[in-house]
């Protein structure tokens, strides 16, 4: 159940919009095994004067930042950077101008199902991939 945030500085059409929420969700499918239609991801579009970008990025630079149960392995999480940096390439984002960052709280920071830890769940779907 990863809570994933794309946050850009260029306005786009609601159809680019959702091809990178598209992007993101697959690419949190294939690398990190998430059941189907765990679909947490917030699009969020500030005004250029509101995000700094580093001197060598452009327009299009974005950063997506994915709040995840910890227990994925290192191939994983690489596997999923590989995959949104290549999704968001098809959709005309250079890799260059793409930035990731994972979090991984603890489970029992993680309140489900009316306010349960996590940690007290059974999720129904592993974490070890």
């Amino acid at each position: 159940m990863p809570l994933a945030k794309i946050e850009v500085r260029k306005s786009r059409p609601a159809d680019q919009v959702q091809a990178l929420i598209e992007a993101v969700y697959l690419a949190q499918r294939e690398a990190l095994k998430v059941p189907e239609n765990d679909r947490q991801i917030r699009y969020i579009e500030h005004k250029p004067e509101h995000f700094a970008v580093p001197p060598d990025k452009g327009d299009d630079y974005t950063i997506v930042e994915i709040n995840l149960f910890p227990g994925r392995s290192a191939e994983a999480k690489k596997a999923l950077f590989t995959s949104i940096v290549t999704r968001f390439e098809a959709l005309g984002i250079s890799r260059a101008d793409v930035f990731i960052v994972l979090h991984e709280p603890p489970l029992e920071n993680w309140a489900l199902r009316g306010g349960i830890p996590a940690s007290e769940l059974n999720l129904g779907f592993r974490l070890d991939v």
